[in-house]
């Protein structure tokens, strides 16, 4: 299936899905189909371990009646399935409290046909799915990279992936786009020691171009460094010190901050900050900012869940909450 081929058929499956809504008795809804090609190679002890392509379509419906909502999702596309999603959201919806925050934007609100053109953001590179042996070699590479590093004993493993996906949303309020986004990842990890001293660690890339990947060299030379610099790893005393999070660490406490300030967790009341907007909560003179309109980045978007066009806004301004 071709990128133009997958957009339309994705449309057709949206407007579908929401016309089922509309004669099941839903007064709202909101579709979105996906449908995506998927290939990884792994290796281990310089030969192949494991190789898997997947191909699939998903597809989910949102209804809403009278503030009321419910979703559903299958893989499967034929007009029962449709049909028979539809009722059952429109009677799962029946029976869900009301919630005055559901509903779908104002037709003012949603995002023009030149804002839903996701060419300027560079989502996909445009290219065919590589090979499998050319995965194999870029796996290989890593490994054999991982194990010259002075210390290991040993590769894990390392892997090689490329994906290709296409995304379209669709809602009864008139929105309807979509674009294409691939996928490309090297990982490699490595061991040191034996017995009770043995040691682990990994390192991964990801981008959305293969050509904006680092080596596989620098990628499993890094998953052996980290490894070898976990030896002889000791627990501190107690007491106040100054802490450099790993840049892995650093990134997970970003994220308990963002679920925190989703506007889900605030509105069911149940965030810790849902209270402190405009207070500090990062030290003084710390900005958090969301850019969803960064070329050839994995977090990018031309538009969000429902439709909104997307643009760099600030999260915390100087510590404080916005």
């Amino acid at each position: 299936m071709t990128r133009s081929e997958s957009a339309s058929d994705l449309a057709r499956l949206t407007d579908a899905l929401i016309a089922a809504a509309r004669a099941a008795g839903a007064d709202e809804a909101d579709a979105i189909a996906t449908s995506g090609t998927a290939l990884s190679v792994e290796v281990r002890q310089g030969a192949l371990e494991h190789a898997e392509r997947a191909e699939g379509i998903e597809i989910g419906l949102r209804v809403i009646l009278g503030g009321r909502q419910a979703c559903v999702a299958a893989s499967d596309t034929s007009d029962r399935t449709l049909a028979e999603m539809a009722e059952r959201a429109v009677a799962m919806a029946r029976e869900a409290p009301v919630d005055v925050h559901v509903g779908l934007a104002h037709p003012d609100q949603l995002a023009s046909d030149g804002d839903t053109d996701a060419g300027p953001l560079q989502l996909d590179d445009g290219q065919p799915l590589p090979e499998p042996p050319a995965l194999l070699e870029l796996a290989l590479r890593a490994e054999a990279a991982a194990l010259a590093v002075k210390g290991i004993s040993m590769a894990e493993s390392a892997s090689a992936s490329a994906v290709q996906r296409r995304i379209w949303l669709a809602a009864s309020n008139g929105f309807s786009a979509g674009y294409g986004r691939s996928s490309h990842g090297i990982s490699a990890v490595a061991i040191t020691g034996e017995g009770l001293g043995m040691e682990r660690d990994w390192a991964g890339e990801s981008r959305v171009w293969a050509e904006d990947l680092p080596t596989p060299e620098e990628i499993g030379r890094l998953a052996g460094e980290r490894t070898v610099a976990r030896q002889g790893a000791r627990k501190p005393p107690t007491g106040a010190f100054p802490i450099l999070y790993d840049e892995r660490v650093a990134g997970t406490l970003i994220s308990h901050l963002l679920g925190a300030v989703n506007g889900s967790a605030v509105a069911r009341g149940s965030s810790w900050l849902r209270n402190d907007l405009g207070q500090q909560v990062l030290p003084a003179g710390m900005n958090l900012t969301e850019d969803p309109r960064r070329p050839r980045h994995a977090a990018s978007r031309p538009f969000d869940g429902e439709g909104l066009r997307t643009a760099p806004r600030l999260i915390v301004e100087a510590g404080e909450l916005q």
